[in-house]
């Protein structure tokens, strides 16, 4: 099956990078920026990156760069300056503290991740599990909490900086399992990170074919959160077991699974190359389906052109656009966030320069506390211009398609800057929280969490 001689996977993380040819040809702010920035957000490239996706006659403008290497507007302006020169002082421990303090500021885990959505099996706590909404749980593998490549605006970025108390894992898949049989609600397991592909094969197989058990026959759909896709191609076509990656594939279709890579595409250059197209083709032919997800974001694909790039292209080489999602609030936020009324607008001048094949994609979705809540549209009702809203999905299932306004903000960027149309004192999925707290993101125990 394979077609292209191996190539080596050669990362890179902040000391390393320092010996990659083209540390050479960025600026002298850009390389302290990477010094800087990447002791608060982590930081990891490859050379496929380097060499195949980054135009370094376009640094620092170039989107795929901007998605790999921090910029310093990355942080707030005095920590930034307070931490370059605690660095050059060389005072380890005063960094290392400062450090702590930013990245207590940066929300590292948005959306009740840690008091919410973790469950329980017989009163104790399931590790590397989170199930937030009923049907679906997310499965953190020890083995995969890495990626190729790190994404500068990833909201996951806490996996990634070795504090253990920001950190989802689970060393094998027993717990797992055992949570599945008491749950038979579940039908959808995502397996994520990380990136679970970053794991062999061999690895990979045993997190999987447990889930292919006749008793676990109610999962019905096994999903992998992958940036290979994008980021390392070569795992699907010329890693030593790229072939065997596919047969595994293969197997938990021809079990009755329905497999679905959950391909995160930021931008259409990562589609050009001719392997990433190879790819695609690779794992669609083994009966997987790939769909295509990617936050909005500032610098990166703020252009409705690019969405359409990435829509057809993806369409055209057997992939399914997904999801359009609004940048989460936590990491570096400020610097990838947009208002809402202009990511509607980007979604929808996109949306409507495709085919209907490419228009299965959703968005913009915010994936807040209570649920992922669609921007269905901006109308003027009753002479009020307002954001109509409903959730694609939530804690509480029957709140899902109903309809919902909150008060036009064009400066809004996430769900909590959001206030309720029409002078209504509070949206009609608070009158669930009366008592406990509020779906608007503090404390509050539900059914799914």
């Amino acid at each position: 099956m394979g077609e292209s001689s191996p190539v080596t996977y050669k990362p890179y993380n902040r000391s390393s990078i320092k010996r990659a040819p083209q540390w050479e040809l960025m600026p002298a702010d850009l390389r302290e920026a990477v010094d800087v920035v990447t002791h608060v957000l982590p930081f990891r490239t490859n050379q496929f990156v380097l060499d195949e996706l980054i135009d370094w006659d376009r640094i620092p403008d170039d989107p795929i760069f901007r998605l790999n290497f921090p910029h310093r507007d990355m942080l707030d302006p005095e920590d930034y300056v307070t931490l370059r020169d605690l660095l050059r002082d060389g005072d380890k421990k005063l960094l290392a503290k400062q450090v702590q303090v930013v990245r207590g500021r940066m929300n590292p885990h948005p959306a009740g991740q840690l008091t919410h959505n973790v469950p329980q099996l017989d009163g104790e706590v399931v590790p590397g599990i989170q199930h937030k909404y009923g049907e679906t749980v997310l499965f953190f593998p020890s083995a995969g909490q890495t990626c190729h490549a790190y994404c500068t605006f990833c909201f996951r970025w806490p996996q990634f900086v070795g504090e253990d108390d920001l950190h989802f894992a689970a060393r094998d898949a027993e717990g797992l399992t055992a949570y599945l049989k008491q749950h038979p609600e579940v039908t959808d397991v995502l397996i994520t990170g990380g990136d679970p592909l970053i794991m062999r094969t061999a690895t990979l197989a045993r997190y999987l074919e447990p889930l292919l058990a006749p008793e676990l026959a109610h999962v019905q759909n096994i999903r992998i959160g992958t940036k290979a896709v994008g980021y390392w191609p070569r795992r699907f076509v010329s890693d030593v077991d790229a072939d065997e990656l596919l047969r595994l594939f293969e197997r938990v279709v021809g079990a009755g699974k329905h497999l679905a890579l959950m391909g995160h595409y930021n931008h259409p250059a990562e589609l050009r190359p001719a392997i990433a197209q190879q790819a695609l083709r690779r794992i669609t032919g083994t009966g997987a389906v790939v769909r295509m997800q990617s936050p909005v974001l500032r610098h990166i694909n703020d252009d409705p052109e690019a969405w359409r790039e990435l829509w057809t292209q993806g369409v055209k080489l057997g992939a399914v656009p997904y999801y359009m999602f609004v940048e989460r609030d936590t990491g570096a936020r400020s610097y990838f966030e947009l208002p809402l009324a202009e990511a509607y607008e980007i979604f929808r001048t996109a949306y409507g320069s495709v085919s209907g094949l490419s228009r299965t994609v959703r968005g913009p979705s915010m994936s807040a506390f209570p649920g992922k809540v669609l921007i269905d549209g901006v109308p003027t009702i009753r002479g009020e211009k307002v954001f109509a809203l409903q959730f694609l999905q939530a804690r509480q299932g029957d709140l899902v398609r109903r309809p919902f306004y909150a008060k036009f903000d064009p400066e809004a960027t996430w769900f909590d800057q959001l206030v309720p149309a029409f002078g209504e004192p509070k949206f009609f999925f608070e009158d669930e929280a009366d008592g406990g707290g509020s779906f608007l993101g503090r404390p509050l125990d539900l059914v799914g969490a």
